[in-house]
């Protein structure tokens, strides 16, 4: 028979192991930042932050470096970067204002053949990537710098400019901007769409992370591939299919961009892929793999857009962002390492 001791005993251990759990979550400190910074910008700038308006423009900011940072969580998570995101943001968002302005075709057709170019580049990524053995840092640094000046170049060529304007003018933009960018009210003040977008991605992210074999398969390839691998984990098509989903979100970003402003610019997404990887690692992913949350990515995004317009809410110049940005890249390093090892500890 168990004693009231045992009992006590028994009581504690189970109250121990949920506390150990949840404080060994991954997205824990990006939620604890937040947090942080809902309350300082509440202090500094009340009567922006604390209204509605300026609750939907910093959701919107970090809707938009969400969308990017939840598919590079999956990515990361895998094992693997992709610095050409944002090369891609701006390649897709051109390639469909052109086929539409030059070439007059309907604006959802050129959305279609965005994505298709979007597919493929990723497709492309994680091919050679899995062929060359080479890091996808490397892979997807040059293709960084090859999509950015075939962005350029082509948009030069074809146009005589840099930018693409008077796009909702065109044939089908209409029904572009429903999906992608028009703004939802909630108590007379307008959302934009981007940020259901945002929570879409998170919610598919962590289901198919938590409840799916594709989510196991995901963690085991980023912490052991050859393991993996061995037990029968499509390694290499995994692999492939998330380079795939991180150009997918690059195309949605450019979409949704491209039906807000009415315009397509070869600058668009520039830096954004080095925005949603700190993102990502703010939010509890490691740099080595195997370990992290979309959610976690989530909660960085939110970190960020709420930086980002809170600056500009408390009157400081925008350009410390930039300052910003490099220090949380250092901090997020500095803390990346820290979570490794305790994960590491915590698997002995």
């Amino acid at each position: 028979m168990a004693t009231t001791t045992d009992t006590a005993k028994d009581e504690r251990m189970v109250e121990s192991g949920f506390f150990k759990k949840f404080f060994s979550r991954p997205e824990l400190g990006a939620l604890a930042g937040c947090i942080l910074v809902w309350i300082i910008f509440a202090i500094a700038a009340p009567d922006a932050w604390l209204s509605l308006r300026g609750t939907a423009s910093y959701l919107e900011v970090s809707s938009q470096i969400g969308i990017l940072a939840v598919a590079v969580a999956l990515l990361m998570i895998g094992g693997e970067f992709d610095l050409s995101i944002g090369s891609i943001v701006g390649f897709t968002g051109v390639i469909m204002a052109i086929i539409a302005s030059e070439f007059g075709l309907p604006f959802w057709l050129g959305a279609l053949i965005a994505l298709g170019v979007a597919l493929l580049i990723g497709f492309v990524n994680g091919f050679l990537v899995v062929w060359t053995k080479l890091p996808s840092f490397i892979i997807t640094l040059g293709g960084l710098f090859v999509f950015r000046g075939l962005t350029i170049v082509i948009t030069r060529a074809l146009t005589g400019r840099t930018q693409v304007g008077g796009l909702d003018d065109l044939p089908g933009y209409a029904l572009l901007k429903t999906i992608f960018g028009t703004d939802i009210s909630i108590f007379g003040t307008n959302f934009a769409i981007s940020i259901l977008w945002w929570i879409l991605f998170t919610i598919i992210a962590t289901y198919v992370l938590l409840r799916t074999p594709v989510g196991n398969w995901i963690f085991g390839t980023g912490g052991a591939a050859e393991s993996a691998r061995n037990v029968g984990v499509p390694v290499d098509r995994l692999k492939t299919a998330l380079f795939m989903l991180t150009a997918f979100a690059a195309w949605t970003l450019a979409t949704i961009q491209l039906s807000v402003v009415k315009s397509a610019d070869t600058k668009r997404g520039e830096g954004q892929e080095f925005v949603a990887i700190i993102a990502a690692v703010i939010g509890g992913n490691l740099l080595t793999g195997g370990y992290g949350s979309a959610v976690g990515a989530a909660l960085g995004a939110l970190f960020f857009g709420m930086v980002r317009q809170g600056l500009v809410f408390a009157g400081v110049d925008a350009d410390w962002f930039q300052v910003f940005v490099g220090l949380m890249l250092i901090i997020a390093v500095l803390v990346n390492n820290y979570i490794r090892k305790r994960a590491e500890e915590a698997r002995r």
